[in-house]
């Protein structure tokens, strides 16, 4: 009997294709604010892992993935900055993937190219990453979303070391479903390298997420060096709220991580992930008789900005509005921009703060201050 041949098209469900929004929101304000620099010479997008780039959903529908969505993004760009390159680079092991994506992506333009190869995606990275000094002002983003839940961070460690961004998917499903019954020695070995840790001191992490989590981003911390770097992980959940993975951004660019926060609250609906969580938490009164909400730690709201907000300006007056942008600026998860005027709404209504206008003579103009409650 004939075995059945494996379709190229998989299935995207709903926390799948948000995360090609996702990619697709952040690379299109990315590339639109850097190709505004005049040095930057153009840019380079590298999909080492890219599948076939077609998708279908839960009733059948087809969807565009990730590297659909990024050439089509990219190709506008390169036609709005004709004097700037554009390069894609889209790899995948299995040839029939390539192929199909091959069907649906542009052609090439005169300042815009998309190269496509079948090869492990880790040899690839280590090819390119070899010739990365040489890219002068190109500016570079990699994404790095594995089949297999593995990291190779041999193969990223160049691009953490130059200037560029990398998106990396965290499967830490995985690790929480799997780790304490893994047998198979290339099963443990996968463990061991993607947390750079001996099998035996990872197992009694179990299922405790957090642990995998923190693992990761002191692997990051320390493939940086000295340099300062800023690093956003958004969480993504199943429709049944089970956390699936995080994807992780990368950059020794401040403006880079504050876009990707406001992109990613963006995409998921004003909060900071796909989770299945009402704007409202369970109302109670602090010891100073205000109306506060619980935390959900996994998906916050603008509600929980105002919280933050409140908890570290408590009491102080005439705050500039600027000072509160800054600090949001420097949190992992929440955005500066995006919901400053329902930040503002939410303190006055659920805090009692007061919002009015000074006039600083220094600056010779109005200036807006918040006075917090105590």
């Amino acid at each position: 009997m004939p075995t059945r041949k494996k379709s190229v098209i998989s299935k995207a469900s709903p926390h799948t294709i948000k995360k090609f929004e996702l990619i697709e929101e952040y690379i299109k304000s990315w590339a639109q604010k850097l190709m505004l620099q005049e040095s930057c010479n153009g840019l380079i997008y590298i999909d080492c892992m890219c599948n076939s780039g077609i998708y279908t959903d839960d009733s059948g529908k087809t969807v565009e993935g990730s590297p659909v969505r990024v050439a089509n993004v990219l190709l506008d760009v390169a036609r709005t900055y004709t004097d700037k390159a554009v390069h894609l680079y889209f790899n995948d092991i299995d040839k029939a993937r390539v192929d199909e994506l091959k069907k649906h992506l542009p052609q090439d333009e005169r300042n815009y190219r998309i190269v496509t190869s079948v090869g492990d995606a880790n040899e690839l990275l280590t090819t390119i990453g070899s010739q990365l000094s040489q890219t002068g002002h190109l500016h570079y983003f990699l994404l790095y979303d594995p089949y297999d839940a593995s990291i190779d961070w041999k193969a990223l460690l160049p691009f953490f070391l130059h200037w560029g961004e990398v998106m990396i998917n965290h499967m830490v499903i995985d690790p929480v479903r799997a780790i304490t019954s893994a047998k198979r020695q290339v099963t443990k070995d996968k463990y061991a390298n993607t947390y750079l840790e001996d099998f035996e001191r990872l197992v009694p992490f179990g299922s405790d997420k957090e642990a995998y989590e923190a693992r990761v981003e002191q692997i990051i911390k320390s493939l940086k060096g000295n340099r300062r770097y800023y690093v956003a992980a958004f969480p993504f959940y199943n429709t049944q709220n089970s956390h699936m993975y995080n994807l992780i951004h990368c950059t020794s660019n401040r403006e880079g991580f504050k876009l990707y926060k406001k992109c990613a609250w963006k995409v998921f609906g004003a909060q900071s992930s796909t989770k299945n969580s009402p704007d409202y938490g369970q109302f109670r009164f602090d010891e100073n008789g205000f109306i506060t909400t619980d935390t959900d730690a996994s998906c916050f709201h603008v509600r929980d900005i105002a919280k933050y907000l409140q908890e570290h300006f408590k009491g102080r007056q005439m705050v500039p509005l600027s000072e509160l942008w800054e600090l949001l600026d420097d949190h992992p998860i929440f955005p500066s921009e995006g919901y400053r005027n329902d930040i503002k709404k939410e303190l006055v209504a659920t805090y009692g703060a007061r919002q009015e206008q000074i006039y600083r003579v220094e600056i010779n103009k109005k200036e807006t201050v918040i006075n917090f409650s105590k």
